[in-house]
């Protein structure tokens, strides 16, 4: 399907940046003709955020599943439903073959709450993932197991931050 053995790349840590690198490693894709996938696992479903819109266009498929940021959820069990549910989706398409690239956004905070158990994840993605699909995994807190199957991490460590700053998030920058 394109890819000689897909990789599994996770981008975690503190700092700023690990959407924004899976985005990059999403628009490379597109640009190779391929078949992706995005489900962002804590992004509210009702969100039009500037990388949604554009890979809308480009006709990437894109799957918001969260209610938003978790520490304001007001039903804790039923975010955490989602989680599993979006899981559930994410399993189906990446055990479909039919895509190059599926990227888990967020998706290392179900795994760090507890919604999932990291070692079930784990698991599975080292038996049914085929071989040719790439799947991409962002979020803080990636569990040790899940360093250990993947073949490229990156932590993202945060050395100064604008909100820090009191300068608020911007357009082009954050959304």
């Amino acid at each position: 399907m394109g890819a000689a053995r897909g990789l599994l790349v996770v981008y975690t840590g503190t700092g700023k940046g690990k959407t924004t690198a899976a985005l990059g490693l999403l628009f490379r894709g597109w640009a190779q003709g391929w078949r992706m996938c995005v489900i962002q696992f804590i992004k509210h479903e009702a969100g039009r955020w500037s990388e949604v819109r554009t890979a809308q266009e480009l006709g990437i498929e894109w799957i918001k599943s969260g209610d938003g940021f978790t520490w304001l959820s007001r039903d804790l069990d039923r975010t955490a439903e989602r989680a599993r549910s979006a899981w559930q989706l994410a399993r189906e398409k990446i055990a479909s073959g039919r895509y190059h690239l599926v990227l888990l956004d967020e998706f290392t905070y179900p795994l760090y709450y507890g919604w999932l158990s990291a070692d079930a994840v784990v698991q599975w993605l080292r038996s049914n993932r085929p071989l040719h699909t790439h799947v991409i995994i962002t979020g803080r807190h990636a569990p040790p197991a899940l360093v250990e199957l993947a073949d490229l991490v990156t932590e993202m460590k945060e050395v100064k931050h604008p909100y820090s700053q009191g300068i608020a998030a911007q357009p082009g920058i954050d959304y």
